[in-house]
C-alpha cells in the first residue's frame, strides 16, 4: 500500500477530485494549506502592492493499494497541471498496515473493493 499525499493549486482541486473519480479513487482526505514557495516577487494590482510569496494550496492525503498507484498519480498530475511554476508536489510512501476499526480486519483489503 502507499500514501499519496498531494499539494495543489486550490482552483485546480475540483479538476483532481473529478479526475480521481473518474479513476474510482473515491476516499480520500483533503485541506486547506498554506506554503511559501521558491517565487519571492510581489504583484500590483489597482495601486496596490500584494505579497505572492505565501500560496493557498489544497494538500491531499489518499492511501491506496499497490495496483492503484499509477493511475491515481497520473490522475493528480494531469489534472493539477497547469505547466506553470507553483503546480505543487506530490509524495509518495510506503503504508504498513491498515486496521479497519469497526471489524478489526488488517491489510489492503480494508481500504476498498478494488
Amino acid at each position: 500500500m502507499k500514501k499519496i499525499e498531494a499539494i495543489i493549486r486550490l482552483t485546480k482541486f475540483e479538476e483532481v477530485k473529478h479526475a480521481l473519480e473518474a479513476e474510482d479513487i473515491t476516499f480520500f482526505s483533503y485541506w486547506d494549506a498554506r506554503g511559501v514557495g521558491i517565487a519571492k516577487e510581489g504583484h500590483l494590482y489597482r495601486g496596490t502592492k500584494y505579497d505572492t510569496s505565501i500560496i493557498e494550496r489544497r494538500y491531499i492525503s489518499i492511501i491506496v493499494r499497490d495496483i492503484n498507484l499509477d493511475k491515481t498519480l497520473n490522475a493528480i498530475t494531469n489534472a493539477a497541471r497547469t505547466g506553470e511554476v507553483g503546480d505543487g508536489r506530490i509524495f509518495v510512501s510506503d503504508v504498513e498496515d491498515t486496521v479497519r476499526i469497526r471489524t478489526g480486519e488488517r491489510g489492503p483489503e480494508t481500504l476498498y473493493e478494488k
